[in-house]
């Protein structure tokens, strides 16, 4: 199975390429460390599996998969990381990711979840099925924290979940970049959300929009 790994530090794509170097049937054939690396290698070494994290440095894992499935790259994805995110590893299932393996994983775990994915096969990392276990059994978004957003606010976020830029925004609510960027940095912090993608994320999953956005970076 060709591989093409995606990660932007340095020593965990090295710690990868020496795990999966074993007698596996598995070859990497590509490191990227971002976004334009990644779909380089995807479009020229047209692998099996790219193996990528939610985060790329400030750009998104994700949306290297969305644009990736736009481009009709043949391949497999598998989110490997440390993250314990229910909405990004929610929104990730509903792109059709092959598999969450954990980046605490022992090699021949990895090696056996990649063979597991190579079969055609989904693959859940035990720490994953927790949380899918999780999202279950409570809400995955608490609607609440919505109520504290002015009607403009509510918006900049509706078009923030469609995927907009700054600029989109500012044009299709008829007010400048300078306020929608206030507008941003209000909704960030009243819903206690670290980025845009967040707010991107929380914007669909609330039913606020219901819209296939392209994760913003």
């Amino acid at each position: 199975m060709k591989i093409v790994l995606a990660n932007d530090q340095l020593l965990i794509r090295k710690g990868l390429v020496l795990t999966l170097s074993l007698p596996s049937g598995l070859n990497v054939v590509g490191e990227a460390k971002n976004k334009q690396e990644s779909l380089h290698l995807l479009r020229k070494e047209q692998p099996d599996l790219l193996i990528i994290d939610f985060k790329l440095g400030h750009e998104s894992g994700l949306e290297v998969i969305a644009e990736a499935k736009r481009l009709n790259v043949a391949c497999k994805f598998a989110i490997l990381t440390d993250l314990q995110d229910l909405l990004l590893f929610n929104h990730a299932r509903k792109m059709g990711v092959d598999g969450f393996i954990s980046l605490q994983a022992d090699p021949d775990e990895l090696i056996y979840a990649l063979h597991v994915i190579q079969r055609g096969l989904k693959y859940y990392d035990p720490d994953m099925i927790d949380l899918l276990i999780q999202s279950q059994r409570v809400p995955l978004v608490d609607n609440r924290p919505l109520e504290q957003l002015t009607v403009k606010e509510k918006e900049v976020l509706e078009k923030l979940g469609m995927g907009f830029s700054n600029k989109q925004i500012a044009s299709s609510l008829f007010i400048t970049e300078h306020t929608v960027k206030k507008h941003v940095s209000q909704i960030l912090a009243k819903l206690c959300l670290g980025d845009r993608t967040r707010a991107a994320l929380y914007a669909n999953e609330t039913g606020l929009v219901q819209y296939q956005f392209d994760l913003p970076v």
